[in-house]
């Protein structure tokens, strides 16, 4: 099940393009938290009306008080805002933080519908990217009376700031989900400011073994995250997700490989015994790491510390 659902993350990213790479304090899209009442910044009022990633104008009365999750990074961002007390179903991929592990599970790729009915939130927080293979699970929901907001599958940082800020909005934590984003920033400047000055490495990044290895080029999340860690993406000629032959990685010659995929046993010792990776300069100095997917693949919270794992991968040294 991990595996599809890395797949999943890895097929969806293929089409989202970064809209926008932009750090500080840009203006937020009306579209985002369209017709949301607020008495002040960080205070709802209810009932307020805010537009989710279909077009949807969803109207919630107050705070919800029982909440499901339907995907990682929703479930993430979710306990980040402190609503442990108010989840009452999450995937069965929600794996962080731990308490999300004793939740009661919904399904993973599928849901189990009758479960969420018989959870009775007040709330489904579903996701942008697969809301249409779910649309008939999510109309059965409606039909029962559930609210359903369907979040945005964030395409960059910003767009991620926007989406913690706005579940932060509907649930009445706005103050801290303010609070995130700006230790979040303030973790990027951070990163950005250590490999400012170091000599540019190359790298390539890896989300699933040989025979069938994928990897990310120029208009993808994974390229925004070497952009701001000072990195030279080795495969930066080409777009989008795509699978690449062995053959191509050795030519291209990383100064350090990253490698994702957490399914297969020993893995970094088996990439650097691939035919012919004995001559990638990544190989000979040792220099193959291996970083948790979930960091850069779910775009919640944790974004900020994915990118800092690509910067230590790359710039060990200057994380010392």
């Amino acid at each position: 099940m991990k595996r599809i659902w890395q797949l999943a993350i890895m097929l969806t990213m293929v089409f989202a393009l970064l809209v926008g790479c932009g750090q500080g304090d840009s203006q937020k899209s009306s579209s985002d938290k369209t017709n949301s009442t607020q008495t002040t910044k960080n205070t709802s009022t209810y009932p307020m009306m805010v537009k989710d990633a279909l077009g949807n104008n969803v109207e919630f009365k107050e705070a919800p008080k029982k909440i499901v999750s339907l995907v990682p990074s929703n479930t993430e961002i979710l306990f980040a805002l402190g609503l442990d007390d108010k989840i009452v179903g999450v995937t069965d991929n929600d794996n962080y933080p731990e308490a999300a592990t004793k939740k009661e599970k919904v399904g993973g790729m599928e849901y189990d519908i009758e479960k969420i009915l018989s959870l009775k939130p007040d709330v489904v927080f579903a996701h942008e990217s697969n809301a249409k293979s779910v649309e008939a699970g999510l109309q059965q929901l409606k039909d029962a009376g559930i609210t359903v907001f369907v979040v945005k599958n964030a395409t960059n940082f910003e767009e991620t700031y926007n989406t913690i800020e706005q579940i932060g909005q509907i649930t009445d934590k706005g103050q801290k989900a303010d609070q995130i984003v700006e230790d979040m920033k303030a973790k990027v400047q951070e990163v950005q400011d250590k490999v400012a000055n170091v000599k540019q490495r190359s790298v390539f990044v890896e989300t699933s073994d040989e025979p069938e290895i994928y990897t990310a080029g120029k208009d993808t999340f994974m390229q925004e995250i070497l952009d701001l860690a000072n990195i030279k993406n080795v495969v930066d000629d080409q777009s989008g997700w795509f699978k690449i032959d062995s053959e191509q990685i050795v030519k291209r010659n990383p100064d350090t490989m990253i490698v994702m995929e957490d399914y297969v046993p020993n893995i970094v010792e088996k990439v650097k015994k691939r035919q012919g990776f004995n001559s990638i300069t990544a190989v000979k100095n040792d220099a193959v790491v291996q970083v948790n997917q979930d960091l850069t693949a779910r775009t919640g919270p944790r974004l900020a510390d994915g990118l800092e794992e690509i910067a230590k991968a790359v710039y060990p040294e200057v994380f010392k």
